[in-house]
């Protein structure tokens, strides 16, 4: 995975670059977003991988797929990455490109996965605190999962705050078994 990113990044830079200085980063957000969800699809993948069709035949497919949004320059951008094999990367380029639009326009998805089924006033406020918090402005996701028997676990990129119930106890076992 590490290999992967490192691979992606200079692709990444390079179209958040090209994005940004068009003023277009929710255009370019989407194009990668779908490509990269097209290519995670296991008969793609191997479509990807034959050696018998030609990379830029690959990448007019995915453009094909994706239709919407394909400016010249997002039709340029999938040249060169054909021309350097790297439509595999897709998925992993588009992630990153999403992570330096969401630093630049300082937001952040968090994930909350409750224990019971939170309310729009308790989502709000959780909203709230974590924007405070985090400065930056928050999109919230809520699951449930009664498995956690109570409280939330809270998820963004790396950080996770484990405030369950389950989570509690895990610890709580793990000291007592040390």
């Amino acid at each position: 995975m590490a290999e992967l990113r490192t691979l992606a990044r200079p692709y990444a830079k390079a179209a958040f670059a090209a994005a940004q200085e068009q003023n277009q980063l929710a255009e370019w957000s989407q194009v990668l977003t779908v490509a990269g969800q097209v290519t995670a699809n296991e008969d793609i993948r191997q479509l990807l991988a034959n050696p018998g069709l030609e990379e830029q035949k690959k990448a007019e497919l995915i453009l094909e797929i994706v239709e919407n949004g394909v400016t010249d320059q997002v039709r340029n951008f999938f040249t060169v990455l054909a021309e350097s094999r790297r439509l595999p990367l897709l998925s992993e380029i588009a992630t990153l490109f999403n992570m330096y639009r969401a630093d630049l326009e300082r937001t952040v998805d968090i994930d909350v996965t409750a224990a019971f089924e939170l309310t729009d006033e308790q989502q709000q406020k959780l909203a709230q605190a974590l924007s405070a918090k985090l400065e930056r402005k928050v999109s919230l996701a809520a699951s449930l999962d009664k498995s956690l028997i109570g409280g939330v676990v809270i998820r963004t990129g790396d950080l996770v705050i484990d405030a369950s119930v389950r989570g509690k106890l895990s610890k709580l076992a793990d000291a007592l078994g040390s």
